[in-house]
């Protein structure tokens, strides 16, 4: 359930992935589902509809300037690396 209305994915992850998605740097199964949930939910769209403006505006401002392929595949390369520790406080405060 989500936005009040039942959709196959929650609008929580699919928010949660705008970025990934308006970058092209989900997997195309990834960007189908969350361009399908989209098409159907209206406050997802609106907020999608914000991001992309957002990101209009910086870029314009910076020139239309894109990382270098090098540092972006040295950043995946990181972020792959990365293990993310989760304790039992942290998840009781998450509940």
């Amino acid at each position: 359930m989500s936005c009040g209305d039942p959709h196959e994915t929650d609008c929580r992850e699919v928010l949660a992935e705008v970025y990934l998605y308006l970058d092209l740097e989900c997997a195309q199964e990834r960007r189908t589902l969350i361009r399908h949930h989209l098409d159907e939910c209206g406050p997802c769209l609106r907020e999608y509809g914000i991001e992309q403006e957002v990101r209009a505006l910086v870029a314009r401002c910076c020139g239309n300037e894109s990382a270098p392929d090098e540092l972006r595949e040295r950043l995946r390369v990181r972020l792959s690396e990365l293990v993310v520790f989760e304790t039992t406080e942290s998840r009781e405060l998450a509940d």
